[in-house]
This record gives structure tokens, C-alpha cells and sequence, in this order.
């Protein structure tokens, strides 16, 4: 199940709620019903929120590299009438229901006033949506889930939050893992842009099939769909704004929140906000590779900057792409992709030794780690016992011996339960 870490991104940095919030909290009010005029949101919580929400939002250090020098104007464009929020946001060509009201001219107006953030997000939405459209496309599933991204990571594939979501759309390890990414030593593949989409728009589509309506799907996204249940069976009702009351907090904002990011992206150029400039590459192509490599023997023979590769390759966690029967992903700059062809001999053997060869039996260790369900403290690997394991059957998934877990973990017999914890090694 996949718990709210948005707080901890754009908007939410300042709400300062748990990822693992079980509270289902109700406000003193009815449920609300959206009709055509404005309506005001009787949620003090969540208005006094977008009220009091600092200037710093978002994760600068991880948009310092886009200039917003010549994309800002001296005067932003900030207050609009409600019809003109109203109207534009109607004009979206969405599947998804994006209704107005107090609450989501809130979460509008601190887009536009982070005007340098939403300059550089605005940057970075064209290098990631293109291909976010793809996989939603390949799915079946509406465009504008792109937006979900925006308010989960900022576009930041290598945003972590405190409870141990990462990458662009934020997947706790126990959900990526369900959906298929590698989650290991040398490899978390929340990181990875393409595969962490394609398992994001796996669980949304299930999320939908649940649900039937986009709102709670995307509210199950925030608050897993045991507390979108709970708000359904409470309400008697199943849409977003009957529920409203009778979800997490946290839940309340997020709705909300996305049809601001959803206006803030589509219509920044009509506040006087053009996307950042960048150096940087943004044309880049992918090779897969079978090969067991450290970034900086691509980047020293290729001429790219190490933290250049490790941007364009976040789900490397130690700058090591493990190689072996599994195809990895290498992204590179476009101009790049020939050289990393005809000079392949040459980038293996270059320090192999010294950053590869003598290090198998670690990074064998490593990749090993997170395959199996197990984990590393203080450079010793622990595993887990599971239900129906065997002392032998442990032994051979770590290449190790029976003789050898008993000597490492005090066994007198081959006995074990499930539950508790091994150490794997000496």
C-alpha cells in the first residue's frame, strides 16, 4: 500500500504529516456537494494551510541546475476573477473531473507566487511528459496523471521522503517491489523514470478498476484504498467531494492540490511565466546493456560529467550498473549514444580493476540484497525468515552454505521460524 509523502514535496513541504497517518479525522461539517458557482470548501484546516505555506516549497537543490534569469517577469500576474480560473480550468481537454473552488484558487495562487519553481518544473515537464504520455497512452489511462508526478516529486526522480518513499512518483519499497522494481544495494529502480512510471500507471490502472472514478483513484494513490473505503462507507457516497470529509487529512489537500498543479503547468504563460533555460542536456537516448559498469568509466572516456550520468541515471544508487543476465538501462546525452558504441571495449577495461573487479564479491553481495528480501546494516546482510523457508533453501540463495548460516547465527540444528531475522556472513 502506498501511503502520502507528497507533504514532503512543492505545495506540502510545510504540512508536516506522516506518510503512515491512519487517522480518519471528520471536520464538523456535512459533506460537500460542488455545484456550478463557486464553492468554498468549509475546511479550515485546509484553507489556514494554503494560507501559511513558506516560499520555500520545493526542492530547490534539485532544479538549482535551470536558469529562471530571463523566464520571470518583474510583475507577476496574481489575482484573477473566479471566472477566469473557472473557465480555464474547464477548458482543459481532461478525463478527469478538475472542478474550482476556494481551496483550489489557494494551492493556485502559491504556484504562480513560487513563480522560479514553476519555471523550472515547467522546464523539466518537457523532457519527463513526453514519455509519461507514452506509457498512459500504452495504458489506456488519462494524460493528465502526468500531474500526479509534479505534486508527488516535483519532477525529482531522486526525491526521498523520511518514510522511505522515492523517485518521481514516490513508491514505498513494499509497493515498488510488488509491481516489479528492483530494490537493492546497487539498484533501486523507483528511480528509474521509465520503470517507475510504467508500475505507477500499472497501480493507478487498478486503482481505477477498484474504484470506477478517477478523484478516489487518485486519493487511493495519496491514502491507499483501505482509507478511501473507509470514507466511502462512512459517507455512503463515492465520489471525492462527498467523501472529502471523512478522509485523512492529508487526502483533502491532495485532489485539490492536483488540479492546481494541473492549471499552474497549463497556463504559467498566461501569468507572465516561461519555462526555465538550461545548459543542460535534455535530448538523451537509452542503451541496454549487459555489461557490469561504474559510471565514471563512461564518463571519463565519453567526456560527461559524473553528476551529468548520475542525473541522467538515478536508480544507480553506488554508480554501478551490476551487469549479468538482466538488461540495464543506461541513459545518455544523445550526442553521446555513438561514442558509448564504438568505444564499448574501451570504457569496460578502463580502471575496471580498480572500480569493478576487485570489488565483484561486494557487489555481488550487494545485488543480491533486496532480490531475496533481504537488507544491509552497517555492512552486514540480514534476511528475513518467511513462512515455508528452509535453513537449505536460505543457503542457496545466497550461494552460501548450511554449515556456515549456523556458525554465523548460533544454530545448533536446522530449525527456524518464520519471522525471524538471519545474518548472512561473518
Amino acid at each position: 500500500m502506498k501511503y502520502s509523502v507528497f507533504s514532503i514535496f512543492l505545495f506540502l513541504c510545510a504540512l508536516n504529516i506522516s506518510a503512515n497517518a491512519q487517522e480518519n479525522d471528520t471536520l464538523q461539517t456535512s459533506p460537500l456537494a460542488i455545484p456550478d458557482s463557486i464553492a468554498a470548501i468549509p475546511d479550515s484546516i485546509s484553507q489556514q494551510r494554503a494560507d501559511s505555506i513558506a516560499e520555500d516549497l520545493f526542492f530547490d537543490q534539485a532544479l538549482a541546475w535551470l536558469d529562471t534569469t530571463n523566464c520571470i517577469p518583474d510583475s507577476l500576474i496574481l489575482e484573477l476573477p473566479d471566472s477566469i480560473y473557472k473557465a480555464r480550468l474547464q477548458s482543459l481537454p481532461f478525463v478527469i473531473e478538475v472542478p474550482y473552488n476556494q481551496v483550489v484558487r489557494s494551492f493556485i495562487n502559491r504556484y504562480i507566487k513560487s513563480s522560479q519553481r514553476l519555471a523550472r518544473l515547467c522546464r523539466k515537464s518537457e523532457y519527463y511528459f513526453p514519455f509519461f504520455e507514452d506509457l498512459l497512452c500504452q495504458y489506456d489511462l488519462p494524460y493528465e496523471l502526468c500531474y500526479l508526478a509534479v505534486i508527488e516529486s516535483a519532477l525529482n526522480p531522486q526525491a526521498h521522503s523520511p518514510m522511505g518513499a522515492a523517485g518521481l512518483w514516490q513508491f514505498m519499497p513494499s509497493t515498488g517491489k510488488l509491481y516489479g522494481l528492483e530494490i537493492n544495494s546497487l539498484v533501486d529502480e523507483r528511480m528509474d523514470p521509465l520503470k517507475a512510471t510504467d508500475a505507477a500507471c500499472r497501480f493507478l490502472k487498478s486503482l481505477y478498476t477498484t474504484f470506477g472514478d478517477w478523484t478516489l483513484a487518485i486519493a487511493a494513490y495519496n491514502c491507499g484504498p483501505g482509507n478511501v473505503n473507509k470514507a466511502i462507507h462512512r459517507s455512503g457516497k463515492r465520489d471525492f467531494w462527498s467523501i472529502y470529509p471523512y478522509l485523512p487529512r492529508e487526502t483533502r489537500s491532495y485532489v485539490p492540490i492536483f488540479i492546481a498543479a494541473s492549471y499552474a503547468m497549463n497556463f504559467a504563460d498566461a501569468h507572465g511565466i516561461c519555462p526555465a533555460e538550461t545548459d543542460h542536456t535534455m535530448r538523451t537516448d537509452t542503451i541496454l546493456t549487459h555489461e557490469r559498469l561504474h559510471l565514471k568509466q563512461i564518463s571519463e572516456i565519453l567526456d560527461i560529467e559524473l553528476d551529468e550520468l548520475r542525473r541522467l541515471n538515478p536508480q544507480y544508487a553506488r554508480d554501478i550498473i551490476p551487469g549479468g543476465e538482466k538488461a540495464y538501462a543506461l541513459c545518455l546525452p544523445i550526442e553521446k549514444t555513438g561514442g558509448f558504441l564504438d568505444q564499448h571495449d574501451t570504457i569496460l577495461s578502463h580502471r575496471a580493476d580498480e572500480l569493478i573487479n576487485n570489488r565483484r564479491a561486494e557487489i555481488d553481495m550487494m545485488h543480491k540484497q533486496g532480490l531475496h528480501g533481504s537488507y544491509s546494516r552497517n555492512g552486514v546482510t540480514y534476511y528475513k525468515i518467511k513462512n515455508g523457508d528452509t535453513l537449505g533453501g536460505i543457503a542457496k540463495k545466497f550461494h552460501v552454505s548450511v554449515k556456515q548460516l549456523r556458525a554465523w547465527n548460533g544454530l545448533k540444528n536446522d530449525n527456524i521460524r518464520a519471522g525471524k531475522t538471519l545474518r548472512i556472513g561473518g
